[in-house]
């Protein structure tokens, strides 16, 4: 029996497992048997939660966020985030500026961190921070703790791998040693040191002239603040009105041993690096069709480096001062050989700097200004040691065409590279003078009168051609006190002196007021060249040659009575009084010149301290026998009698500063008039010269102190000739009425009756003397008091009291005031008893006036009259 066939569909469909197929990259769905853990959950809000309602009162930036925020933020990985950060910081800063004063030394440990910032745009961000808002607002605290804070951190940055940081670093350093200048004492040998680090490594970065200009300048400011280089960067700032700290060093400090000679060290080993750096630049000079600026302001950085280090260095070895060179060991005593001979083998060789091909004119005036700086430090080099005569030529040929202006300088900019660089060379003129440098004494002389009269007014290079010429005033004067003036190179020198001096006035002029501090400069040589003339009699003649052309400088009186002041009204007060000091050295003052000062002290614009100090000099003057007696005394009556007064009628115009001022000019004057000698003698020569102004009816002030000068000088008996007494007879009448008008008794309700009859008893007491001494000259004044009751053409002597009717009642109320006055004199008193008869004429011509039947008197007019009378019948008891 055979076997039954399986059934093929069963065969088929009896499979264990399934498999499934499934699409590349479709997600596999999880196993049945996985447990979920996926948890939902709902927000969970709760009131009064949020970040706003945590910062409430604290300050924050326009994000919102707080100081504290902000500093963490410094710190963060991302570099947009430290950037937001520090903008951040300064907006915070300017719109809360309480907030900087409450956390600046915990906002400066942590900013410090970001001087040496991997990114250009951070560091560049926090030096905008500490520049515009952190350091100025620090300039009332604690400046040597912030400075404790940074510079450590300025000093890592400086040792940085990356050199855009390094030379950064050297930008805070400039701006930390702007902010506080005496910070560098305390660091200057580690920052020397760090400077010459980076400029040993600048093969690396040469291609990037901007970071290595950037990095020079700030070692050029850095020499600056040198003590012993204090004196050439003065000269810089002589222009400004208030000059900045230009040096750090104390004095006790920069010239310790160690001290000194570790920063003369460090001096001396940066010379071969900077020699170096520069000779790398020179072939760009031949290779290159114009000089580019960044690669100039290298050069010229590294040239006035080695300049300052030069004078540093000359300090340590000046062996004619008490400098620290002795004290410093033989290691500062040989710099000035290693210094030398460094500069001499590898810039003196390149000097001049010319290139191959044609230049423009501005890349000439560039190289004319590094040429300059050579010639500078050459001729520092000169002082050390005696360098070849035929190399010495070539550096003062070079010297003279520059001060010729032969070295095409025609470009403005250049222009001013130029004077700037020249300055500095011209100090060297006295030392080549003094030496006697053969025939270019001549040549030199003759390119400095040209440079000193072609600059411009007011110029650094004007200054300089000043203190150039007062340093030649020394070896001048020797030369002429060895009576050494036979030699042609010396009456050469004269002849350039003689040339000074009379170009003097003429550059006052010229600088007016607009150029203060250079005309200051001006009056202190022209007082040196005085005080030496008063030494030396050869220097007389061409000192007294200056006064005939400092009168425009003073006042010009023009025809017309016209009056042209010059410059000396307007300068300060300090020039003023150097002008007036070298005054007195002019071994005699003409009467043009006396008068130019007088119309100067008549001037409402001048100072009264001024006035009084004119008066002082001109008084020593004329003691010392350098002015004439009689212009003296011409000088005194004009002042007196011009002298301009309030004109207004009120016992304000005594108490008005002018009167004061001439009440006491005169009283100084009187006091002079009797050191002169013999009175009488002096009364006779101002006696004619007064009475013919009494005439002209000057100010009630005027006349009072015209009439002291008389008085102070006159005695009892009186030496006034017949003719002035009768003159005066005439006059002293209306001037006692017009006293006692301007000033009448109880007329200021503010003002005492004491004070009133003290100023009324200063206009008539010099009168009182005179009656005194003259009994004929109270007579006459009686009688035309008398006469002036009735006399209709009785007129003011004076302008202050034409707002006053002038008729018979105020006339009857003057002479009743002047009489009373007299009365109340005890010495007058007696006088007037001799007198009784023209009193009496007085008092009758009152009761005529009053018992007349004029229809145009009023009574109350008359009431005053009848007045009047009752106390004049009191002098007659």
């Amino acid at each position: 029996m055979t076997r039954p066939k399986p059934n093929s569909k069963k065969h088929r469909g009896a499979v264990d497992f399934k498999k499934i197929r499934r699409k590349v990259g479709r997600k596999l769905p999880p196993p049945s048997n996985t447990t979920n853990t996926e948890i939902k959950s709902k927000a969970i809000v709760l009131p009064e939660q949020s970040v706003a309602a945590e910062k409430a009162g604290f300050a924050v930036n326009k994000k919102g966020l707080t100081l504290k925020e902000l500093l963490q933020q410094t710190s963060h990985h991302n570099v947009k985030v430290r950037r937001d950060a520090l903008v951040g910081i300064k907006d915070l800063f300017i719109r809360y500026p309480a907030e900087l004063k409450l956390h600046k030394y915990a906002s400066l440990e942590k900013l410090r961190e970001r001087i040496g910032d991997d990114d250009k745009v951070v560091r560049k961000s926090l030096y905008d921070l500490f520049k515009v808002v952190i350091l100025p607002g620090c300039k009332e605290d604690n400046q040597e703790l912030i400075i404790s804070l940074l510079m450590p951190y300025i000093f890592n940055a400086m040792t940085h791998l990356a050199v855009d940081v390094r030379i950064m670093a050297f930008d805070f350093l400039d701006l930390i040693l702007d902010f506080y200048p005496p910070s560098f004492s305390s660091y200057a040998e580690k920052i020397f040191q760090n400077y010459e680090d980076i400029l040993r490594g600048n093969q690396y970065y040469l291609e990037d002239k901007g970071k290595l200009k950037d990095a020079l300048a700030g070692l050029v400011r850095c020499l600056s603040l040198l003590p012993w280089n204090k004196g050439e960067t003065d000269l810089h700032n002589k222009g400004d009105n208030g000059r900045r700290v230009l040096h750090a060093f104390d004095i006790d400090m920069s010239t310790s041993s160690n001290g000194f000679s570790c920063i003369i060290k460090k001096l001396k080993d940066l010379v071969p690096v900077l020699i170096n750096s520069f000779l790398e630049f020179t072939p760009l000079i031949h290779s290159m069709e114009s000089l580019e600026g960044k690669c100039f302001g290298c050069m010229s950085s590294i040239l006035q480096s080695i300049d300052l280090i030069v004078r540093s260095i000359s300090y340590g070895t000046d062996k004619d001062s008490e400098s620290p060179c002795s004290q410093g060991g033989p290691d500062v005593a040989g710099l000035d050989v290693t210094i030398s001979s460094a500069v001499l083998k590898k810039i003196i060789p390149h000097f001049p700097l010319n290139p191959v091909h044609h230049l423009s004119e501005r890349d000439y005036d560039r190289l004319l200004g590094l040429n300059l700086i050579i010639a500078k430090i050459f001729f520092h080099l000169n002082e050390w040691m005696s360098l070849p005569p035929n190399l010495l030529d070539t550096f003062l040929e070079f010297f003279e065409n520059a001060m010729l202006g032969k070295l095409g300088r025609a470009a403005q900019p250049g222009k001013a590279v130029w004077e700037e660089h020249l300055v500095q060379l011209l100090p060297f003129i006295p030392k080549f003078i003094s030496h006697g440098t053969s025939y270019w004494t001549s040549r030199l002389l003759q390119a400095f009168t040209q440079t000193f009269r072609e600059s411009k007014p007011g110029s650094l290079l004007k200054l300089a051609c000043l203190s150039a010429i007062e340093d030649m005033l020394t070896p001048i004067q020797n030369l002429l006190s060895m009576d050494e003036t036979s030699n042609p190179e010396n009456l050469e020198l004269l002849d350039a002196l003689l040339d000074w001096i009379r170009y003097l006035p003429m550059l006052l002029i010229q600088l007016g007021d607009k150029h203060p501090s250079c005309s200051q400069v001006a009056l202190r040589l022209q007082l040196c060249i005085g005080q030496r003339a008063l030494l030396n009699s050869s220097l007389v003649d061409m000192y007294d040659s200056m006064q005939y052309l400092l009168q425009d400088f003073y006042c010009t009186c023009q025809e017309g009575g016209h009056v042209s002041y010059g410059p000396f009204l307007r300068l300060p007060r300090e020039s003023q009084e150097l002008s007036l000091c070298s005054l007195y050295y002019f071994s005699y003052l003409d009467l043009p010149i006396l008068k130019s000062l007088a119309c100067c002290c008549l001037s409402a614009d001048l100072d009264p301290y001024v006035l009084f100090r004119t008066i002082e000099i001109l008084h020593s003057a004329y003691r010392d026998g350098h002015i004439k007696i009689a212009d003296y005394l011409s000088v005194f009556i004009t002042l007196v009698s011009r002298f301009k007064v309030s004109p207004e009628i009120s016992f304000a115009g005594f108490k008005h500063p002018l009167c004061q001022t001439l009440k006491s000019m005169t009283t100084v004057l009187c006091s002079y008039m009797t050191q002169m000698g013999d009175n009488s003698l002096v009364l006779q020569m101002i006696e004619k010269a007064i009475l013919n102004q009494i005439p002209q009816k000057p100010s009630l002030d005027n006349s009072c102190s015209l009439l002291r000068m008389l008085v102070i000088v006159d005695s009892k008996p009186t030496r006034l000739s017949e003719q002035s007494i009768i003159m005066l007879g005439h006059h002293l009448s209306e001037y006692m009425m017009n006293a006692v008008q301007c000033i009448p008794e109880g007329g200021d309700e503010q003002e005492t009756p004491s004070i009133q009859s003290s100023a009324q008893h200063y206009y008539l007491l010099p009168c009182f003397f005179m009656f005194d001494r003259c009994h004929k000259l109270m007579s006459l004044v009686l009688k035309r008091m008398g006469s002036a009751i009735t006399e209709s053409s009785f007129s003011p002597i004076s302008d202050k009291c034409t707002q006053h009717t002038w008729n018979s009642l105020i006339r009857v109320n003057a002479v009743t005031s002047v009489l009373l006055l007299m009365h109340k004199d005890a010495k007058l008193q007696q006088i007037m008893s001799l007198f009784n008869e023209d009193i009496d004429n007085i008092i009758q011509k009152v009761l005529s006036l009053q018992s007349s039947e004029r229809k145009s008197m009023s009574i109350e007019e008359r009431h005053k009259i009848q007045c009047a009378f009752e106390q004049l019948q009191i002098l007659t008891e």
